[in-house]
């Protein structure tokens, strides 16, 4: 094993230290995660286990600990709210295919690394990911105002009973598909539609506007619109417990940073609450023992009830791999050290699908965790391992513990997460950055927040491609404009080319690569030739790229040259751009072999044999 996973012991008093410092660190958040996610504290434990214990053993981050994060869980709460609502608001229906996304989430990320992804992660513009993260911290925001203040729309039935009259069209709807299904639907004899609408209960009707309730209520649109209802019927005891949750958090760090103020927050605020006897709503139950495999992974799998959310599932993958490997750079930046990017993608993807198992949601590599853990003494793989082994420890002997602490504390916990994850640095520079940025910026800011994180995401890197290339664009060529002769400057090895041919001979420099942003200009070289010109020179030594836009405009531009009956030479060509011209036939049907010259000097020998002087 020693020889396998090459572990070292020389520092197990470090990493005991940092493991155990992270653990504690993970564990509020790792609660709060999972009730934020919709599938409850236990979902975030269990995450927060198998991933800092895998990630760990098999990535390429000696102190990186992983465990779920705000991204990834904002992420995860969108495709779990979205699953849910297809299976009539019942989340035990449902959680099979959620993990099964979270599985094959994990899954993706090894495919990442084994083809290696990892070093192409850099390239994701910083103002996508700078728009995405403050849009996190929104979200997080926002939806944890509910249950800060004990108002769960769910539960007030004077907002559910708005629902009632689409309740009952959905039930019936529901009928209607399930007879057809069925094949007893008939335009003549709706008897058995009438007869299953008639068994139709109001406790029936109560569920399913519960479920439309919660699903119009969810996300930052949804809680803006229930929020004058819930400022009406807030709870004042889940509020304190709330506030007072967000002033420990922040006042204790001034006193100390030694203790994690996160869980001073937890421990002080859940005892002030149990001491107390406070009439207070706790979080959902926290099953006893060790976690067990979710079999509905496979016993329930249905291909086309996962179709739908492949793309959630990428989005999941990829943005755990962003978020790994940014906290990756930062371990490296703290310990002098170099992680394996790859490989670090192979161990979160084993990690997240290890814990979509058993019931967990995904995460990533954490940073405020990682740090800590470098700070406390850890130097390699043990330290994250440990981190696991701490809380699936506390799992398995506090368990019922767990059980008694206040939602409202957890909702306090996240409101610091949300305020603190959102990207400072990137929204005070907007006055000074390029206007293009920070469009792209706000919109995946606002499209994240307000829509979908998956499509803005998407829609945030094609602009900001599309942005770049157009840059790029420009910039190459303003390198690579086509100018008549007179406008350029000969180059030094052309002022002994023969006076008495000038009027004869056209020749053109290419002074960059000839790519879909410079065929236009390249397209102009037709019109800059002088009648008098009997033979171009297009001097290619420069030229060091041509794409498909570059290679047509040229094969247009040479038919046209050769039409009117012109000769094209070309000096020095590069190997890529020989190879794209003779792929469809520049070379040897308009410019013959004989015609392409390895200098300038051996050009010059065959214009002074084969061009006349006529002017």
């Amino acid at each position: 094993m020693k020889k396998i996973f090459d572990f070292d012991f020389s520092h197990f008093k470090g990493d005991l230290f940092g493991g155990l410092t992270a653990g504690i660190v993970a564990l509020p958040l790792a609660l709060a995660f999972g009730v934020s996610s919709g599938l409850g504290p236990s979902a975030g434990l269990y995450g927060a286990i198998f991933i800092s214990f895998f990630a760990a053993l098999f990535g390429g981050t000696n102190t990186q600990i992983s465990g779920p994060t705000a991204p990834m869980t904002a992420v995860s709460m969108v495709v779990i709210a979205g699953i849910v609502a297809n299976f009539e608001g019942d989340i035990n229906k449902a959680l099979p295919v959620i993990l099964t996304i979270f599985l094959l989430a994990g899954l993706i990320q090894i495919l990442l690394g084994f083809i290696g992804v990892g070093k192409y992660i850099k390239y994701i513009p910083y103002p996508v990911v700078s728009g995405f993260m403050t849009a996190i911290g929104v979200i997080i925001l926002v939806t944890q105002i509910l249950p800060s203040i004990g108002y769960y729309p769910k539960e007030d039935l004077e907002y559910v009973n708005t629902f009632k009259p689409y309740a009952e069209e959905v039930i019936l709807d529901n009928i209607l598909k399930q007879e057809a299904g069925e094949g007893i639907l008939v335009l003549e004899d709706f008897r058995e539609t009438i007869k299953r609408a008639e068994l139709i209960t109001q406790e029936q009707i109560l569920t399913e506007s519960k479920t439309l309730a919660g699903k119009e209520a969810s996300g930052v649109i949804g809680t803006i619109k229930v929020l004058p209802s819930a400022l009406r019927n807030i709870n004042w005891l889940e509020l304190l417990l709330a506030l007072g949750t967000i002033f420990i958090i922040y006042g204790f760090k001034r006193i100390t940073k030694a203790v994690p103020s996160t869980l001073v927050a937890l421990l002080v605020m859940s005892g002030i609450a149990v001491g107390f006897g406070l009439d207070y709503r706790p979080i959902e139950k926290i099953p006893e023992g060790f976690p067990i495999p979710n079999l509905g992974i496979i016993t329930d799998f249905n291909l086309g009830a996962i179709t739908p959310y492949i793309f959630a599932a990428l989005t999941l993958a990829f943005l755990g791999a962003i978020d790994s490997l940014l906290t990756s750079v930062v371990a490296d930046n703290m310990t002098k050290t170099k992680h394996q990017p790859n490989k670090e993608l192979v161990g979160q993807g084993i990690g997240n699908s290890i814990a979509a198992i058993f019931g967990g949601i995904p995460g990533a590599g954490a940073t405020i965790r990682t740090v800590v853990n470098i700070n406390a003494g850890g130097k390699t793989r043990l330290s994250g391992m440990i981190a696991g082994v701490l809380l699936l420890i506390i799992l398995l002997a506090l368990g019922p513990i767990a059980s008694q602490i206040p939602a409202a504390v957890l909702a306090g916990i996240l409101i610091t997460v949300g305020i603190g994850v959102m990207d400072y640095k990137g929204l005070k520079a907007i006055p000074y950055m390029p206007r293009p940025e920070v469009t792209i910026m706000i919109i995946v800011l606002i499209l994240s927040s307000v829509w979908n994180l998956v499509y803005a995401v998407g829609i945030g890197l094609v602009i900001a491609s599309l942005m770049f290339m157009k840059k790029i664009g420009d910039l190459t060529a303003e390198q690579s404009l086509v100018q008549p002769l007179y406008q350029e400057r000969a180059w030094s090895d052309e002022a002994d080319f023969p006076q008495h041919l000038k009027e004869e001979v056209f020749i053109k420099h290419i002074n960059g690569p000839l790519f879909f942003g410079s065929t236009s200009e390249f397209q102009q070289l037709a019109q800059q030739i002088p009648d008098t010109a009997s033979t171009v020179i297009i001097r290619a030594s420069r030229m060091t790229y041509v794409d498909q836009s570059g290679l047509y405009a040229m094969e247009d531009v040479l038919v046209d040259l050769v039409k009117n009956g012109k000769k094209v030479l070309f000096i020095n060509i590069k190997e890529q751009a020989r190879y794209m011209l003779e792929r469809i036939d520049i070379i040897p049907d308009l410019v013959p072999k004989e015609h392409i010259f390895e200098n300038f000097t051996e050009c010059i020998e065959w214009v002074k044999i084969h061009v006349k002087d006529e002017y």
